[in-house]
This record gives C-alpha cells, structure tokens and sequence, in this order.
C-alpha cells in the first residue's frame, strides 16, 4: 500500500534511505551520506510531498516529491527486485503530468531503471557535492 508520509515514518524512512544510499553509491564514500541524514530530516523530506510504501506494517519504500521534481525514491534493498520501486513510480507519475530527476551517472542500475520508465536524458552535469558526474532525466505524460 502507498499511503502519505506521517511524521511517525521518520525513523524507518531514514534508514531505508541511508542502506540504499551506501549501496546504490559505492562510488561515494559511506561517510558522505552519514552526514546527510540530519538534512534528510531537517531540511530535504520537510520540503517534500512524501510517499511511502508499507506492507504488513513495515515502510519498504518511499518517493519525494517537490514540484515536479522527483528528489527521492528509494527502496529498501532487502526488498528490490519485487516491484515496489516500479508501483512507487508509477504512483509519482499518477501524481504528476511531468516529472524532472538527477540520477548518478555511475548508478547503472537506478539510470537503467529509469530509462525502463519512460524517462530520456536531458544532460549530464557534475554534482557539486560529490564531484560525480550526473544525469538530468525527464518523463512527460
């Protein structure tokens, strides 16, 4: 079940994004990330409309979205593979009639899975963060 964001959510959320965050960025030091969670609470999920995925009580997945930007979407990685980033996105797309991500050029998996989606690449720029290259994509309904 998607269902909205509860202030309740925040723990299970933070984690799900830190997991696969170290996983899916291998190529970015795991410290980089740790020290991203408190503006993952503080600044990043407040600014989003939040969605969550949650089967038998438990938060599998989540989306953030600002404008029509998708700034988040992650999936525990105990639970990829089964379909829940698929029905998370397709929950973004019903939301929006266009949406607008970055993806990390060397996250073969999440580029692939967007292409997968109906996204096309707009351009590639350097993440001023991490100095890793990224891809700006983009799906219009």
């Amino acid at each position: 079940m998607i269902r909205k964001f509860r202030e309740s959510d925040m723990a299970q959320v933070l984690k799900i994004w830190l997991d696969a965050s170290i996983e899916a960025h291998d190529f970015v030091e795991h410290g980089f990330w740790e020290s991203k969670v408190d503006d993952m609470e503080n600044i990043y999920l407040p600014a989003g409309e939040n969605y969550v995925y949650e089967e038998n009580g438990k938060i599998k997945g989540f989306f953030s979205l600002v404008d029509e930007t998708l700034a988040a979407i992650f999936v525990d990685p105990a639970s990829q593979g089964c379909g829940i980033g698929k029905t998370l996105i397709a929950k973004a797309k019903k939301l929006r009639s266009s949406l607008k991500l970055s993806v990390y050029k060397k996250n073969i998996k999440s580029v692939n899975f967007y292409i997968n989606h109906g996204f096309v690449i707009v351009k590639e720029q350097i993440d001023k963060h991490t100095g890793e290259a990224e891809i700006l994509m983009s799906w219009i309904n």
